[in-house]
């Protein structure tokens, strides 16, 4: 591989295989029309001589082989103590055949490795950078180590390619920490790092895991437009003064146990985003495509926005384009939802169970919740059609384990506790009053309903109670659903209509008789009614149009608690009473359900 000196440099002039003067670009040693590698043994040893610890080094653009290299460092060990020190190091464009051991070394000045390449391991571990480091553009080939390695000035490593694992963990960067546009096509390993400057990792693509965890990012962070095809493993660092991070393009975000010290902004381009006893110490918006969100036991004092991008953002483009655009909040227990506000988020599949003041959490845009199964179900042996509404994923989770009615009902993930409709009612309660403080009465309806039957298939309700909450749904499904309850009333009319024509209406219409006594020039009379007379002869001869016509009228005069003033049999006397109790009771939960359904 030939290497490009910048320009200015002495060239080597001998090229062992073709005689070309220019086929070397390594930087001649004093003394010699030649560089290190390529110079006479004398010339070679006379250099050597030259160099002592804490001295400069330059070898910029020389193919460095793994014995040479051993023998310049020789040079700069100190001999009590065997301490390897280098002063001002410059090997821009050098090239190392084999590994590279700079393990424990101190580098008093700047230390220069722009453009090198690293055929094989480069060890740097408990490195001590005081001036600056710069690997720009640097390749390495083998595994990259820099375990415990100190940064006092600025790291850079702008556009460097990493082909095999790197290992930052632990390293301390003092100044800049500057990995733009880099290339790891490996694992990265930066866990407890310490960025005590600005970090920089702009559009800079990791092809595997990156891990850091534990890290400390104490100034400005940069990962705009950072791709990691794996995971991206932040699980205990700490972000102090960060005010933005993101966005993060990949398959999977981890900042479980993270901290965020000050206000910020996250925007996530990826699969899944896990913020597991995450905690926020001031407030921050998280801005998400795609990803599928796991809040568990996150923690947050002000408020927090999780709100879903269905555009890709300003610049660049996005990571999954023909993934679901709308982003899952897939759990929110043991978090305290006082200060949570969810924006255009899918609830379908989220687990609200555990969590505390989920009254007050704030539901906003277009959100969505999961539904009742539509369409003709079976149960058991008989066909079922579930009434519409919203419901909580543990519901599905519920009804899809029982042994009967569980067509059509989501089951619970692999190895989840399945809740019990007692421990399901409070959850139905709180969202219910999330909904009713915000005024979304309609919203909150679909709540109630679900609590009433959590209620009414609780173990720790007595038995009557449950039975009187059976025939609450029954009759007008818990008073939400006008349609059930209408078609009840009409079925009372229709029943008391029949038996007023049947039986209720006399056979025919009740004469008045008058008596009296006359006693000189004064009239006595006293005017009765006869007694009903009941009707005879075949029902169907009873269902006359007439007939029906005054039965219709008593049974509407009951609806609304009026009398029919219709002289009626015994029977449709009693007919009426009933009637006039039950059926304005059916209208009334008509009228209520009506009512859930438009108040505002």
């Amino acid at each position: 591989m030939t290497t490009t000196s910048p320009p200015g440099w002495p060239h080597c002039g001998y090229d062992s295989s073709t005689g070309d003067p220019v086929g070397c670009r390594g930087i001649t040693i004093p003394g010699s029309a030649n560089c290190l590698a390529h110079a006479a043994p004398a010339e070679r040893t006379a250099y050597l001589g030259s160099l002592a610890p804490g001295g400069e080094l330059n070898l910029c653009g020389v193919t460095i082989s793994s014995s040479l290299l051993d023998d310049v460092l020789a040079q700069f060990t100190e001999p009590g103590t065997g301490h390897l020190r280098i002063g001002a190091a410059r090997f821009d464009s050098a090239t190392f055949t084999g590994d590279v051991f700079f393990d424990s070394a101190t580098f008093t000045g700047d230390a220069w490795f722009n453009s090198a390449t690293f055929t094989g391991q480069a060890i740097f571990d408990s490195a001590t950078f005081n001036g600056e480091a710069s690997f720009d553009s640097a390749t390495f080939n083998g595994d990259a180590v820099f375990n415990s390695a100190t940064f006092s000035g600025d790291a850079l490593f702008e556009s460097a390619t990493f082909a095999r694992d790197a290992w930052f963990t632990p390293v301390t960067f003092t100044g800049k920490a500057w990995f733009t546009h880099g290339n790891f096509m490996a694992n990265a390993d930066f866990s407890s790092a310490n960025f005590t400057g600005a970090a920089w990792f702009l559009t800079t693509a990791f092809s595997q895991d990156a891990h850091f965890g534990s890290a400390t990012f104490t100034g400005n962070v940069v990962f705009e437009w950072a791709a990691f095809a794996g995971e991206a493993e932040f699980r205990s660092a700490s972000f102090e003064r960060a005010a933005f991070l993101g966005p993060l393009r990949g398959d999977r975000v981890d900042l479980s146990e993270a901290t965020f010290g000050s206000p910020i902004r996250v925007e996530i381009d990826a699969k899944s985003l896990v913020c597991r006893r995450t905690h926020w110490l001031d407030t921050a918006r998280v801005w998400v495509r795609y990803a599928e969100v796991d809040l568990s036991d996150a923690v947050f004092d002000h408020p927090l926005t999780i709100a879903a991008r269905r555009r890709p953002p300003a610049t660049g483009a996005g990571a999954f384009a023909d993934a679901d655009p709308q982003a899952q909040v897939t759990s929110l227990q043991g978090v305290d939802a006082a200060h949570l506000v969810l924006t255009d988020m899918d609830l379908s599949r989220c687990l609200f169970s555990g969590t505390v003041h989920l009254d007050q959490v704030r539901l906003e845009g277009q959100y969505r919740l999961a539904t009742a199964p539509a369409g003709l179900r079976r149960r058991g042996v008989w066909p079922v059609r579930w009434t519409p509404r919203r419901t909580l994923a543990e519901e599905h989770h519920w009804r899809a384990s029982r042994q009967v009615g569980a067509d059509g009902w989501e089951p619970a993930p692999q190895g989840r506790e399945v809740l019990t409709p007692a421990a399901l009612a409070p959850v139905y309660r709180q969202l219910r009053k999330s909904f009713e403080d915000g005024k979304h009465e309609p919203g909150a309806a679909d709540f109630y309903y679900g609590e009433m039957e959590m209620r009414r298939h609780a173990d720790d309700i007595p038995r009557g109670e449950r039975r009187l909450l059976t025939l609450y749904w029954a009759l007008s499904g818990y008073g939400l659903r006008a349609s059930r309850a209408l078609g009840w009333l009409l079925a009372a009319m229709t029943l008391t209509v029949l038996l007023m024509m049947l039986w209720g209406l006399p056979q025919g219409d009740t004469p008045t008789r008058s008596t009296g006594d006359l006693t000189g020039r004064h009239v006595v009379l006293t005017t009765t009614n006869a007694d009903p007379a009941n009707p005879t002869g075949p029902l169907h001869r009873r269902l006359t149009s007439g007939r029906f016509e005054k039965s219709l009228r008593v049974v509407v005069n009951s609806v609304v608690f009026r009398s029919s003033g219709q002289g009626l049999t015994t029977t449709g006397t009693y007919t009426e009473m009933a009637s006039r109790l039950t059926e304005p009771v059916l209208l009334g939960l008509a009228a209520l359900a009506v009512r859930s359904r438009i108040k505002r």
